[in-house]
C-alpha cells in the first residue's frame, strides 16, 4: 500500500508563513488533521481560521513552539503521543538564513541557524520517526535548498546547514524504505517568501530579484505542488524548477565559481 494524502495527519513546522503556510493550504482539502507548528501565534491563528472556513471537516491543532529549544521539541513529541494522534506525514520546513560575510556575522545569528536548521531538524526527525513507522505507509519531507549542493559565498553557514539536511535526508531515504516511510528531500531555489527579508542584516531587506535570475525563481504554490507530487511518487529528492534542476546537475560537475556566475544575478537577466 502506498502513502496517500487522503485522510492524512500532517505536522508542518514553520507553518506561519511562506512554504509552511502553503503546505497547509494545499493539504487542507485532503487531510483529516493538520498540526501547525511555529512561534508566531497570531499568524497561525489567522491561517487556521482561513482553512477552517473553507474546510470545516478539518481538525487543526496549533502548536506555538520555539523549535530551537530542546524542551519545546520534547514537549511537542510528547503531546502527539499523549493525544494518540495518528501522525503519518511530517514536513520539516522551519529554517533560518543569513546573508552576508561569515566573519561579519553575529555569533548569536549563526547559532540560531545551526540550532534550527541542523539540531532541531535532526532531533524532531528522531523523535517522530517511530510514530511514522507505526503509521506506515507514511512520509517525511525535509525542506533543504539548492544551497546545500554548493559552498556559497555570503551564505556560508546556511549552505553548510542545508548540505547537512541533504545528506541526512538521502541516508534516511535508504534506511526507512523497509519500514514503510518515504523520506523525500525538497531542494528549492529562490522562492518569493519572507526568507530574504528575515535573512537580511540591514533595515533595507534584500530582494529576491537582486539575488537571483527571474527564470530561476519558483512560486511557493509550484514548490509545494511539486513536493507533494514527489512524495506520492516516493522520490528521494526533488528540485521544483526544471531549469534549475538541469543547471544543478551540470554545475555539480564543474568548479564552484561557475555556479556563482550562472545562478547569482549580476547585471544580466534570463529571458
Amino acid at each position: 500500500m502506498n502513502f496517500s494524502f487522503h485522510h492524512s495527519c500532517a505536522l508542518i513546522t514553520g507553518a506561519s508563513s511562506g512554504l509552511g503556510a502553503e503546505f497547509a493550504r494545499q493539504l487542507a482539502p485532503h487531510a483529516s488533521i493538520l498540526i501547525l507548528v511555529a512561534r508566531r501565534k497570531e499568524r497561525l491563528e489567522d491561517l487556521a481560521h482561513a482553512l477552517q472556513a473553507n474546510y470545516p471537516q478539518l481538525t487543526i491543532y496549533l502548536q506555538v513552539r520555539n523549535l530551537n529549544l530542546f524542551d519545546e521539541r520534547e514537549e511537542l513529541a510528547a503531546w502527539i503521543k499523549e493525544q494518540q494522534i495518528p501522525l503519518n506525514l511530517v514536513i520539516n520546513n522551519a529554517g533560518l538564513g543569513d546573508i552576508g560575510g561569515f566573519c561579519e556575522a553575529s555569533w548569536q545569528r549563526l547559532q540560531e541557524i545551526l540550532d534550527l536548521n541542523i539540531t532541531a531538524l535532526t532531533h524532531l526527525t528522531h523523535l517522530l520517526l517511530p510514530t511514522l513507522r507505526k503509521q506506515a505507509p507514511s512520509a517525511l519531507l525535509q525542506v533543504g535548498s539548492i544551497a546545500g549542493f554548493f559552498p556559497l559565498r555570503g551564505n556560508a553557514t546556511y549552505a553548510a546547514s542545508k548540505a547537512y539536511t541533504n545528506s541526512l535526508s538521502q541516508a534516511l531515504y535508504l534506511e526507512e524504505k523497509e519500514h514503510g516511510v518515504t523520506v523525500t528531500l525538497l531542494s528549492p531555489g529562490p522562492v518569493p517568501t519572507e526568507f530574504f527579508e528575515v535573512a537580511s542584516r540591514t533595515d533595507n531587506p534584500i530582494s529576491i530579484t537582486s539575488r537571483a535570475h527571474a527564470c530561476l525563481i519558483t512560486s511557493p504554490e509550484k514548490v509545494v505542488k511539486t513536493a507533494l507530487r514527489a512524495i506520492l511518487k516516493q522520490k528521494a529528492s526533488v528540485i521544483p524548477n526544471r531549469l534549475l534542476s538541469a543547471l544543478i546537475g551540470c554545475l555539480r560537475l564543474v568548479p564552484v565559481f561557475l555556479f556563482e556566475r550562472v545562478c547569482v544575478k549580476n547585471k544580466k537577466r534570463c529571458n
